[in-house]
């Protein structure tokens, strides 16, 4: 039985009894022969996918398969950054769902995900980006979500340690959302892991799905290390490795697998308040609870499942680093992670139906993954419960790579030319 609400009498309350009355925030099951629905994948996807299909449309035999322990994937392999400050009007409506989502994430899990609303600021550097910049500005707007154009010396108040003046990038100005920021990526998988529990989902852990059943063009089940699971609808949520699983069903889809690497350095005094992006140099910086700065920078430019990086990029996210802000030179960098991105032609996602009936999938995040966590569960579930789309996700089809009715996101595509 998983642990009753969480509160502020209960740890006083548990503290005052020696910790003694918690319990494990979820079950850990042994898998039914059937469900009702399966969704493959145990990272935040997967999860919310199976807590709002639960919650929203009271399907509650679902099962969550996870090949280790859930929240090892690329959940907990990113830079932990929200926002929703897309140009496209089928992006930037889905990413503020997904961001109006997070606001209440807490309060809707009872649990404690960190979330930080405290701004993201993308950096330009010239009167073209400035232009592009309010463009974008302009388009959020008039959607009604919140953006605001910086100039220089706006920009300078914001951030003192920027390099205004660089030789090579002098900053124009910036786009700033203030409502975005970071979120705790650990937090996020055990709070959906907790509340989907919560609400009857079995979460199946060291469960590698090894096989998809498919019989006259439609799904019957998987196959798995821990036996055979028959199932009427399945989704996949398995982010770098949905080509894999596509092709356990004879399915082909148009993505490409590449490694995105992460940094954190050495704690510090409170030095960046905000999220920054070097757009030029495609870098990403913020600093967590912890006082690590937390960056990144390109996908390695190659197709990988390896959950590791390069060096090269590793010497062009610190040039980067330090063209932006110099005094990160004399910082040590303690750590490195790579997440696994599948990366679609076009920049947007795949929420949506396949070919086969009954299989669903939620797959080609590029770089907004983490960010679209809630909405994409939202979303997926309400695909599979429903069989059918919702406006927020009708227009990411997999059908949209046969018909041309592509969404081409710029700069965020598989091309390293387009970075």
């Amino acid at each position: 039985m998983p642990s009753p609400r969480y509160s502020a009498f209960r740890v006083i309350r548990e503290a005052l009894a020696g910790n003694t009355g918690w319990r494990p925030a979820w079950r850990d099951p042994e898998p039914k022969p059937e469900y009702d629905v399966l969704i493959v994948g145990g990272g935040g996807h997967g999860l919310a996918a199976a807590y709002y299909l639960a919650k929203e449309h009271a399907i509650t035999n679902v099962a969550v398969l996870e090949k280790g322990p859930i929240g090892l994937g690329n959940t907990g392999r990113n830079t932990t950054i929200v926002r929703s400050n897309y140009l496209l009007p089928q992006n930037h409506h889905f990413y503020e769902w997904s961001l109006k989502l997070w606001e209440g994430l807490e309060q809707d899990l009872n649990f404690n995900v960190m979330m930080s609303q405290r701004g993201v600021l993308n950096l330009v550097h010239s009167d073209a980006q400035m232009h592009a910049a309010a463009r974008r500005g302009n388009a959020m707007r008039l959607s009604g979500i919140d953006a605001e154009l910086l100039d220089r010396d706006a920009v300078r108040r914001f951030c003192p340690l920027l390099d205004m003046d660089n030789a090579r990038f002098p900053i124009f100005g910036g786009l700033l959302q203030k409502r975005g920021g970071t979120a705790r990526h650990d937090a996020v998988a055990w709070g959906f892991a907790r509340a989907a529990d919560a609400r009857g989902v079995d979460i199946i852990q060291n469960c590698e799905v090894t096989g998809i059943d498919v019989a006259d063009g439609r799904v019957t089940g998987v196959q798995t290390t821990r036996g055979p699971i028959r199932a009427k609808k399945i989704g996949l949520a398995v982010a770098g490795n949905i080509s894999r699983l596509c092709q356990m069903a004879g399915l082909d889809i148009p993505v490409e697998s590449h490694v995105l690497q992460a940094f954190v350095s050495e704690a510090l005094k409170p030095l960046v308040d905000s999220v920054i992006t070097f757009g030029v140099g495609h870098f990403y910086i913020s600093q967590s609870d912890k006082g690590g700065l937390v960056f990144g920078g390109d996908i390695d430019g190659w197709n990988s499942y390896a959950q590791r990086g390069n060096l090269p990029i590793v010497e062009h996210v610190f040039a980067a680093g330090i063209s932006m802000m110099p005094c990160l030179s004399r910082l040590r960098v303690l750590r490195q992670w790579g997440g696994v991105m599948d990366m679609t032609f076009d920049g947007s996602p795949i929420i949506g139906r396949t070919p086969i009936d009954g299989l669903y999938m939620s797959a080609g995040w590029c770089y907004g993954g983490f960010k679209a966590t809630p909405a994409s569960g939202w979303c997926h579930a309400y695909t599979i419960a429903r069989d059918e789309p919702h406006a927020l996700n009708a227009a990411f089809s997999l059908d949209r790579f046969r018909t041309g009715r592509v969404l081409d996101e710029s700069g965020a595509g598989p091309f390293p030319w387009k970075q």
